[in-house]
């Protein structure tokens, strides 16, 4: 791979690399918990912490294919900077939500809610470099 196309890639990939580090953060309070209650073994069942932390994880977990897809459209088809930028906005915001779904629920509705709002933004920039795509192969064309 040349160094310009690494170039065009590489603040994509750090950002991917440290969503993979905060999913083994995730899964790593999940077996803690786990081990903690209910013994050496994993059962998906246990103590109100430990179904607090499995379905935080699992909501994550939900969620992480459709930012990844939309991190990487975004930063392909449009800017790199705006949306690795908007991937460690919604990587903090992800601890938010996990972190504050341990406590009252209520205290991971702002995470939550922010996070969608940045996968829209990843959207819309996804969207604009497809059109702008298509408005310079219709304007080469013609001209």
């Amino acid at each position: 791979m040349d160094q310009e196309t690494l170039g065009n890639i590489v603040l994509l990939a750090i950002v991917t690399l440290i969503s993979v580090v905060q999913n083994g953060f995730f899964a790593h309070k999940v077996e803690h918990e786990s081990k903690t209650h209910n013994g050496r073994s994993f059962q998906r069942t246990g103590t109100l912490a430990f179904e607090r932390v499995y379905t935080a994880n699992q909501n994550c977990v939900d969620a992480y294919p459709t930012f990844l897809v939309m991190l990487w459209s975004a930063g392909l088809l449009c800017s790199q900077v705006p949306a690795a930028f908007a991937g460690l906005m919604y990587l903090f915001v992800r601890q938010k939500y996990f972190v504050g779904y341990l406590g009252e629920r209520t205290q991971s509705t702002p995470g939550y809610i922010f996070g969608k709002r940045i996968i829209l933004f990843l959207f819309l920039m996804s969207l604009a470099g497809i059109f702008n795509y298509y408005l310079i192969l219709l304007f080469r064309k013609r001209l």
